[in-house]
C-alpha cells in the first residue's frame, strides 16, 4: 500500500495542527521536535509563532545542533544567543543537543559511502520525535525537506562536515557531490533506525527561495507559496513537495528547479528509498 502524503494549499499554524492529528500517529516518551532555528539575516525561515499551536500539541522539545560554518549558529554560546533572538527560547523548552561533547555515534552498516553518523549526543534522551521541515532550495543539496533535517540537521557540527566531506572531515567543501547527498541518506538512515520509526513529518512549502534557511543572506523567494503536506514517509513526503513544484504554473517555479536540479537534489530522495526509507510513489490525500 502506498504511504499516505497530506495535503492542503491552505498554510496557517492551525493547519498545520489539522494536517499533524490526520497522521494518527501519537509520539510517546519524550518528543524530539526538529526544526531550522534560522541563520541570523536569514528573512525566509518559518517562525515560533508559525509552529507554536503544533509543539504547544504535541508538547516536545524544541531541538537543534550546532552548524560547521561561520556564522551566528557554529558555537554553543552563538547558537543559545540566536535560539533567544529568534523567539525559540521563549516559546518553548530548547535543546541545544551538540552543545557539549562527546557526540552520539549511530552506525549505518548499509550505507551508501558512511558507515557512522554522529550526532548530539542528547538525541538518546528522545524516543520519538516530529520533523519540521520548511521546503525550499538549497546552495548545495538542491532542496531541503524531510531528509536534510533527519541528516544534516540532526548531525553534530562535527557530524555534519563528516557527512559533507563524505566521511573526511576535512574535505567539507571538495567532496564528490552525489556521493555526498548519498551521504546525507545514510545519515538519515541511522536516526530512523535508532528512533524505530517513531517520526512523523511535516514539510511546508512557503517563502521557497532558492537557499537555504542557513544562509544569511538568502534570496527572497521566487515562486508562490504552495502548501503543507505531512505523512509518516520522509521519502514520500519530499517526493511530493519536488511533484508539486514541477506540476506549478507560477513563472518563479523554473529559478527554483533550476537549483534543484543544478545540484541533482532528487539523487537523496533516491538514494534514500534505496535505502529503504521509503516510497516515492505515494497516496496525496488532499484537505481543504
Amino acid at each position: 500500500m502506498k504511504p499516505k502524503v497530506y495535503f492542503s494549499k491552505s498554510i496557517t499554524p492551525e493547519k498545520v495542527l489539522e494536517l499533524y492529528k490526520l497522521i494518527d500517529k501519537p509520539l510517546d516518551g519524550r518528543i524530539a521536535i526538529k526544526l531550522h532555528s534560522g541563520e541570523v539575516g536569514n528573512q525566509n525561515f518559518l517562525k515560533p509563532d508559525f509552529w507554536k499551536p503544533v509543539i504547544d500539541y504535541v508538547g516536545g522539545t524544541v531541538v537543534e545542533c550546532n552548524t560547521a560554518y561561520d556564522g551566528g549558529r557554529n558555537t554553543t554560546e552563538k547558537h543559545m544567543k540566536t535560539l533567544r533572538e529568534h523567539g525559540w527560547s521563549k516559546y518553548f523548552e530548547v535543546d541545544l543537543m551538540d552543545a557539549d561533547g562527546p557526540d552520539l555515534e549511530l552506525p549505518i552498516p548499509n550505507g551508501h559511502k558512511i558507515k557512522k553518523n554522529f550526532v548530539g549526543k542528547t538525541l538518546a534522551d528522545y524516543t520519538s520525535m516530529l520533523v519540521l521541515s520548511h521546503f525550499k532550495g538549497h546552495p548545495m543539496g538542491g532542496y531541503g525537506g524531510a531528509l536534510k533535517q533527519l541528516s544534516i540537521g540532526i548531525a553534530s557540527s562535527m557530524g555534519k562536515a563528516y557527512i559533507h566531506g563524505v566521511g573526511d572531515t576535512d574535505n567539507f567543501w571538495g567532496s564528490d557531490h552525489d556521493s555526498f547527498l548519498e551521504s546525507m541518506a545514510d545519515a538519515a538512515s541511522s536516526v530512523i533506525e535508532y528512533l524505530k520509526g517513531n517520526i512523523v513529518y511535516i514539510n511546508v512549502m512557503k517563502n521557497m527561495s532558492v537557499d537555504c534557511d542557513c544562509c544569511a543572506v538568502a534570496e527572497d523567494p521566487c515562486m508562490a507559496d504552495i502548501g503543507i503536506l505531512a505523512s509518516l514517509d520522509p521519502v514520500a513526503i519530499d517526493q511530493a513537495c519536488l511533484d508539486l513544484v514541477y506540476a506549478s504554473d507560477d513563472p518563479g517555479r523554473d529559478h527554483l528547479l533550476e537549483r534543484i536540479e543544478s545540484k541533482n537534489g532528487v539523487h537523496t530522495i533516491e538514494a534514500a528509498a534505496a535505502l529503504g526509507l521509503g516510497s516515492r510513489e505515494y497516496e496525496l490525500i488532499t484537505v481543504e
